[in-house]
């Protein structure tokens, strides 16, 4: 038995899944004419609210073609220190769209609406122009955190004062919505632009959405085409997405419990330092100082269970829908006699 909790984008599609990617109606996506894929975009932009809703092969395409679309060479992006855009999108966003990030010192990934404030540039020549203000929920290297809507609104009204896009990095927001208890339709109506993943949590092979009003989006079809992004009988892939949104979202829960779970043995074991508050499916912890993080990754790797070190003896463990009772069974067991 291989316990495989580096990242909840390892999953694979179940046999049901599978079943409704083969039974797909496909067509050509570039004259968009897949109905499976303009089914996905429809019933993705009605979630939130919106007009209009584009599917795309990755969440960081999805993202970078938010960047583009809200800004112009030169100017700056306000965000938090942890954000995806900045640390694991390989500086797309001075590459793609020649922005710089103004990096935000938060909490776990998360920043109130007095430091956004404070962050705008000056209206003056010499200053980089501040246009666009992007968060991410949950927060991904913040350990799952979940943001405060409340904040979120507040944040809203500063970028509507100041005439600032607001775009969510929504990888994870689905575990966000089951964890809190909120609506797709709240964030719709909060942010100009959302991009969404599917294979994350959700258990599809591919994709992400990025969904906004029908404006933006027309503008978001042909950078997604300069990005290299168009496909053509995508549908397979975005039955997928169908399928997962009919179908893994509620049960995220069940994540979120064993998340939990985990993170109790490992509050109580002499060579944890501390664990990160979990909310969601993501658990980082650090070891003691006299505790070695490859030999301790090493010692887990040799029982089948494989996790992520993230430098400074933090490690990280992601719950996911291939993460079964009998994996959680014998991972607490083995944990547990560390």
């Amino acid at each position: 038995m291989v316990i495989d909790l580096r990242s909840d984008t390892v999953t694979k599609p179940t046999k049901a899944m599978l079943e409704a990617m083969m039974q797909a109606k496909v067509g050509d996506d570039v004259f968009r004419e897949d109905p499976t894929v303009n089914a996905l975009e429809l019933k993705v932009a009605k979630m939130f609210n919106k007009e209009s809703a584009l599917f795309f092969p990755s969440g960081t395409m999805a993202n970078q073609t938010a960047l583009k679309l809200h800004t112009n060479p030169g100017d700056q992006v306000i965000c938090d220190k942890y954000a995806h855009i900045y640390n694991y999108e390989s500086g797309g966003a001075s590459f793609n769209s020649g922005v710089s990030c103004k990096l935000i010192d938060g909490k776990r990934g998360m920043f109130n609406a007095g430091q956004v404030l404070e962050a705008i540039n000056p209206d003056a020549y010499y200053y980089s122009n501040t246009s666009l203000i992007e968060l991410e929920n949950t927060t991904n290297k913040g350990g799952g955190a979940c943001w405060d809507f409340n904040e979120i609104l507040k944040i809203k009204r500063v970028c509507d004062e100041n005439r600032l896009g607001f775009h969510l990095d929504g990888a994870r927001l689905w575990h966000a919505l089951v964890a809190k208890n909120e609506t797709t339709e709240q964030y719709g109506d909060a942010f100009d632009t959302i991009s969404v993943c599917l294979s994350k949590g959700l258990g599809c092979p591919v994709g992400s959405v990025l969904t906004g009003n029908s404006e933006i989006m027309q503008k978001a079809i042909r950078i997604r085409k300069i990005f290299g992004g168009n496909m053509r009988q995508a549908g397979y892939l975005a039955a997928a997405g169908l399928y997962a949104l009919e179908h893994n979202v509620k049960r995220l829960h069940e994540d979120h419990l064993k998340a939990r779970e985990i993170g109790d043995v490992l509050n109580n074991l002499h060579s944890i330092k501390t664990v990160e508050e979990i909310e969601t499916n993501i658990i980082i912890f650090e070891l003691v100082g006299s505790i070695n993080e490859y030999e301790f990754t090493q010692k887990l790797a040799k029982e089948n269970i494989h996790i992520i070190s993230m430098g400074g003896g933090k490690l990280r463990m992601v719950t996911h829908m291939n993460y079964t009772d009998s994996m959680h069974n014998k991972l607490i067991e083995i944990i547990s006699s560390i």
